[in-house]
């Protein structure tokens, strides 16, 4: 994402806006199918066996637990005001599917919150009642939040955060998927480190002046980034820069 990359006219907005949504839409599909494929890898059961739900014991479930317990406890204070007391009762409710969040900052123009949403950037987290916007919603105060779902969506992440880390090869798969695979603490989400995956290819946010006359057409304070399309027909490759490498060392 680079800030004003291109100069965009409003009459070539709405095409832009469109092969955005159409590319957006196919690579968001297409890592649902990925994570949809690796399941058994992220199921919870794997690394924590019975304690998560699973029919076996796994060595070292118990230090996984304990990790995960530490890192609760920021969240039992504000401003997430969770239970005081981890109960291991919760990891079985967390599950093995994946659900795929849309990456959004907000964006001030003139002393006006523009809520941008990124076309190639996605949170993901184990599927839960509440999703990423309740939860930044909750934090707010814009939404009245519910304890026992907010506490889940927490557990998840945390949980997640566990699996990522005993299986590093993940990293390395996604990359060679053409995603970027990392965790993160938006500014937003008070110290919750979530999960992104991100596309090789890139976006940019055009002027302000664009976006404020959008937004005035639209009466919806929301923009999403645009897609480079030059860059889009020559993306990234990550093998062939392995190759280049080894050929020309």
């Amino acid at each position: 994402m680079n800030a004003n990359e291109a100069v965009v006219t409003l009459q070539e907005l709405p095409d832009l806006r469109q092969k955005t949504e159409r590319i957006s839409q196919a690579l968001r599909q297409q890592l649902v199918a990925h994570l949809e494929t690796l399941r058994p890898i992220y199921a919870p059961e794997r690394i924590l066996g019975k304690l998560a739900g699973g029919k076996i014991e796994v060595a070292g479930a118990e230090r996984v637990l304990a990790e995960i317990q530490e890192k609760y406890v920021p969240f039992t204070s504000k401003p997430y005001n969770l239970s005081s007391s981890f109960d291991a009762s919760w990891l079985p409710l967390v599950g093995s599917g994946l659900e795929v969040h849309q990456w959004e900052y907000v964006h001030e123009i003139q002393g006006k919150k523009v809520t941008m949403s990124s076309p190639l950037r996605w949170v993901i987290n184990y599927r839960s009642t509440y999703n990423l916007g309740n939860v930044r919603a909750s934090l707010a105060g814009t939404e009245q939040g519910r304890p026992e779902l907010l506490r889940q969506f927490v557990v998840n992440a945390l949980l997640l955060q566990s699996v990522l880390r005993l299986t590093p090869g993940l990293g390395q798969l996604f990359g060679d998927l053409r995603y970027e695979l990392k965790t993160e603490t938006p500014a937003e989400l008070k110290g919750l480190p979530v999960v992104t995956i991100t596309s090789c290819l890139s976006s940019f946010r055009p002027a302000d002046d664009l976006i404020s006359a959008a937004v005035a057409f639209s009466g919806v304070p929301a923009f999403i980034e645009l897609i480079d399309l030059e860059h889009a027909k020559n993306p990234r490759d990550l093998l062939r820069e392995r190759l280049e490498k080894l050929l020309n060392p």
